[in-house]
């Protein structure tokens, strides 16, 4: 075998045994990523998530955002969420604009019971809505 073959065969095999590395696979919590958008959107809309997992919410363009849980929609034993970490609904509404996620800056929540979490952006509450569902 000459040294071309060798490198090549060994470069395979390492490229093989890096592919299964660094991956969140089912061995643990991962993260799940939500655009606010400057369209006045959650995109995903919706997302799926496991418990123990974390939402991550971004704002994406220039526009300012919130994700702000709907208290009284979420599931018996939940933790309220919203960001800026205030306790309630309306903590979070009285101190708006604190909380408010900037360019470029997130938010995360991590999802302990099982439900579905609606939510909502503070400013924009007429049409940015979304939802988390923890199975």
């Amino acid at each position: 075998m000459d040294r071309r073959t060798l490198l090549r065969l060994g470069g395979a095999g390492l490229v093989g045994t890096l592919a299964g590395c660094g991956g969140s696979g089912d061995d643990g919590p991962s993260e799940t990523r939500v655009a606010m958008t400057d369209d006045l959107v959650f995109d995903p809309k919706e997302v799926t998530v496991a418990a123990g997992d974390t939402v991550v919410w971004e704002t994406t363009g220039s526009v300012a955002h919130s994700a702000t849980a709907y208290e009284a929609d979420l599931p018996d034993g939940a933790a309220y969420f919203a960001s800026g970490d205030f306790e309630s609904e309306s903590a979070a509404r009285q101190a708006y604009p604190d909380g408010s996620v900037g360019s470029g800056e997130t938010y995360r929540h991590t999802f302990e019971v099982a439900g579905e979490y609606p939510y909502f952006c503070i400013p924009h509450e007429s049409g940015m809505r979304g939802t988390v569902v923890v199975e």
